[in-house]
C-alpha cells in the first residue's frame, strides 16, 4: 500500500520509521500541532503543523495551515505552504496541495493537484557531482 511503503528505489519508505503520533479520522485539532517524530494524520488540523520526521497525510485528512516536516506523503489535502527543505515530498493521486512548496525532492502522481510555486533545495545535481569528481581525479 503506497501510504506506508513505496518500494521504488529512493522512494519514501515510511514503514522504516515508526509512527509515534496519530490524529484519527474524525478528530479535529483547532490550533498548531507539533510532534518530535513521524506522524500520521487522518483527521483535520486547523493550524500550523510541525513534525521532526516524516508526515503522512491520509486520504481523508485536511490541514489548513503551514506544514513543516522532514518528509511528506500527501494523500489528503493541505491548504498552506509546505516546507521539507532537506527531504522528499510525494503527492499521491488523491493528494491536493494549495500553497507554495519547498523540498529537496518532489514526486507528483498523475491526477494529483498542486496549485502554487515550488522551490527545489538540492545543492547539486548528480551530473554536477560527477563532473566535479572527474575533474578532481584528472587533476591529482
Amino acid at each position: 500500500m503506497a501510504l506506508f511503503n513505496n518500494s521504488k528505489e529512493g522512494g519514501l519508505d515510511v514503514a522504516a520509521e515508526p509512527i509515534t503520533s496519530f490524529i484519527a479520522a474524525g478528530a479535529i485539532v483547532d490550533g498548531p500541532f507539533s510532534a518530535k517524530e513521524s506522524t500520521r494524520i487522518d483527521g483535520t488540523i486547523n493550524g500550523n503543523v510541525s513534525v521532526n520526521g516524516s508526515l503522512i497525510v491520509g486520504p481523508e485528512a485536511k490541514i489548513v495551515g503551514a506544514v513543516s516536516a522532514t518528509n511528506l506523503f500527501l494523500a489528503g489535502e493541505i491548504q498552506g505552504n509546505v516546507s521539507a527543505g532537506t527531504g522528499k515530498v510525494e503527492i499521491s493521486d488523491t493528494g491536493k496541495l494549495i500553497g507554495d512548496l519547498t523540498a529537496k525532492t518532489l514526486v507528483i502522481d498523475e491526477n494529483a493537484i498542486f496549485q502554487g510555486q515550488c522551490n527545489m533545495t538540492a545543492d547539486k545535481t548528480s551530473a554536477e557531482t560527477a563532473k566535479e569528481r572527474a575533474t578532481a581525479t584528472t587533476n591529482n
